[in-house]
């Protein structure tokens, strides 16, 4: 399976936050074929490199209880 790149907007306020992602994200990381991701505080964002889809990416930052304001794509 190919890999995607997806960018999520995560509303984080803290590094608190921050590595709430970072750790749900590492978690799956088997699972989900995740090859790499970046969680950005500064700019609110989480990078995905995944084979899973965008909805399975989704749902796993949205478990971290975090507000996803949106996402995209990008290949």
């Amino acid at each position: 399976m190919a890999d995607h790149t997806y960018k999520f907007d995560v509303k984080m306020t803290c590094g608190g936050c921050s590595g709430a992602v970072t750790r749900a994200l590492e978690k799956r990381k088997a699972d989900l074929g995740i090859s790499e991701f970046d969680v950005n505080l500064e700019k609110q964002e989480a990078l995905v490199k995944a084979t899973a889809s965008y909805d399975e990416v989704f749902e796993v930052i949205k478990k971290t209880g975090k507000e996803i304001r949106g996402g995209e794509v990008i290949d």
